[in-house]
């Protein structure tokens, strides 16, 4: 089982955000950003999905450096604010 699999059915946290690899999928990012798998793909086709995305072949893959700059994600769990 991948990573991403795993966070397919939980809430994304920044331990989650972070543990990323340095690409994941548009599922997973979709996510991220509070939308489903549908609106995700949906504006990946656009070219409007709020971060860098990179084709290829017939898959998406998220930039997660950039989607964690975009999401204002701390490059560390120490720099996060207390809950």
């Amino acid at each position: 089982m991948t990573h991403e699999a795993s966070t397919e059915s939980q809430v994304l946290t920044v331990g989650n955000l972070l543990n990323l690899p340095p690409t994941t999928d548009i599922v997973t990012a979709g996510k991220a950003f509070g939308m489903g798998a549908t609106k995700a793909y949906q504006l990946a086709k656009a070219d409007k999905f709020p971060c860098k995305v990179v084709r290829s072949g017939g898959s998406y893959r998220v930039v997660t450096a950039d989607m964690l700059r975009i999401l204002c994600v701390p490059e560390t769990t120490e720099d996060a604010p207390a809950a």
